[in-house]
C-alpha cells in the first residue's frame, strides 16, 4: 500500500450548551447512520488551578454534515461512583450491532494513577449504562486505554489499546469471540521506532477496511518531547500483526498558537466508497476532519 494523500482540512464545530460551553474537548468519535452523524467527545473542565478537579466527561451531539455538531445539555457517560472511573471517563469508541450502541471508554482513578478500559451499551447513545470492566491494568500491560474495536476476518473481534511499559507508551491487541468478550490480550502489536517521528509514544486511531485484505489503523506517535503526529499502519486480516507503516507522519499540527501543546491526534474515522473521512484532535482543544484519498 502506498499510503493517503489528505485533500482537504476542515474544522468541526460544536454547539454547546450549559457546562459544555466552559469546556475543552477532544478525541471525537464519529459515526454515520442512515440520516445523520452521531459523536461521543470527551470534554474536560478548564480547572488548571485545581488538576484533581480536570475529571472528563463523555458528551453526545448530532449533526446532518459531519462538520457541526449541536450538543445536548448533559453528558451522557460520567465519573463513578465506582472506583475504575472515580475520575474521569475518557477516549470513547463505538460500534453499532445488535441493535444496540456498544461503547468502550477509559476510566481513570486518581488516587490510584490508574487506568482500565471500560463498557457501557444502550439501546442508543443517549442511552448508555455502564456495564463492566472489559481490561484491567496489569503488568505488562498497564493503564490500558484509547480502545478502537474492529472485526476480523474470521468474524471474532479485536480491542486495540494503548498500554504503558518501560516509560512508554505502546498499542496491544485483545481478542474475543464476539463484541461481550471475554477480552484476552493476545500480545503487543506496534511499537516505537527509533530515529523516527513516533520514536517515544503510540497511541491507538480508527481502523479502516477491516474484513478487507488490507486494513488498515490509523495511530498517533509522538517524540520524547511529546510532539504528537497521525500515522497508519496496514494490519494483517486477522488484525494481529503489522505488514505495512508509513514513514513519515500523515497529519501534523500547523501555525500553532503561542503556548499550545504541539499534538494532532486522530480518534475516529467515516469511510465512503471514494474517501476516508479522519476526525481528530488539535492542540486539546480544536477538532478536525481530514479527507483523505488512497494512494
Amino acid at each position: 500500500m502506498k499510503g493517503f494523500v489528505v485533500e482537504a482540512i476542515e474544522p468541526v464545530t460544536l454547539g454547546r450548551q450549559n457546562r459544555l460551553v466552559d469546556m475543552y474537548v477532544l478525541s471525537p468519535f464519529i459515526w454515520r447512520t442512515d440520516d445523520r452523524y452521531e459523536l461521543l467527545v470527551r470534554a474536560v473542565p478548564r480547572r488548571d488551578d485545581e488538576p484533581r478537579l480536570k475529571m472528563a466527561e463523555i458528551w453526545y451531539g448530532t449533526s446532518s454534515n459531519g462538520l457541526h455538531f449541536e450538543m445536548d445539555e448533559a453528558p451522557v457517560i460520567f465519573p463513578g461512583p465506582g472506583l475504575e472511573d472515580l475520575d474521569g471517563c475518557e477516549d470513547p469508541t463505538v460500534i453499532v450491532a445488535e441493535g444496540r450502541v456498544h461503547c468502550w471508554y477509559t476510566g481513570w482513578n486518581e488516587a490510584q494513577r490508574t487506568g482500565r478500559l471500560m463498557y457501557a451499551a444502550g439501546s442508543d447513545a443517549r442511552s448508555l449504562n455502564k456495564q463492566r470492566r472489559v481490561l484491567d491494568s496489569r503488568p505488562p500491560y498497564a493503564n490500558p486505554k484509547e480502545a478502537t474495536v474492529a472485526p476480523a476476518a474470521d468474524g471474532s473481534w479485536r480491542l486495540l489499546f494503548e498500554y504503558a511499559e518501560d516509560e512508554h507508551s505502546k498499542i496491544g491487541v485483545a481478542a474475543a469471540p464476539d463484541l461481550h468478550g471475554p477480552w484476552e490480550v493476545i500480545g503487543p502489536l506496534l511499537d516505537a521506532r527509533p530515529d523516527h517521528w513516533d520514536n517515544w509514544h503510540l497511541s491507538t486511531g480508527p481502523v479502516i477496511g477491516a474484513g478487507s485484505k488490507q486494513p488498515v489503523m490509523f495511530y498517533n506517535g509522538a517524540t520524547h518531547d511529546a510532539h504528537w503526529r497521525i500515522g497508519w499502519a496496514v494490519l494483517d486480516v486477522r488484525l494481529g500483526r503489522v505488514v505495512a507503516r508509513c514513514d513519515g507522519p500523515l497529519i501534523a499540527p500547523e501555525a500553532l498558537a503561542s503556548g499550545a501543546t504541539d499534538i494532532a491526534f486522530a480518534a475516529s474515522a467515516v469511510e465512503d466508497e471514494n474517501h476516508v473521512w479522519l476526525y481528530y484532535s488539535l492542540s486539546d482543544k480544536d477538532l478536525f476532519r481530514a479527507r483523505l484519498r488512497r494512494l
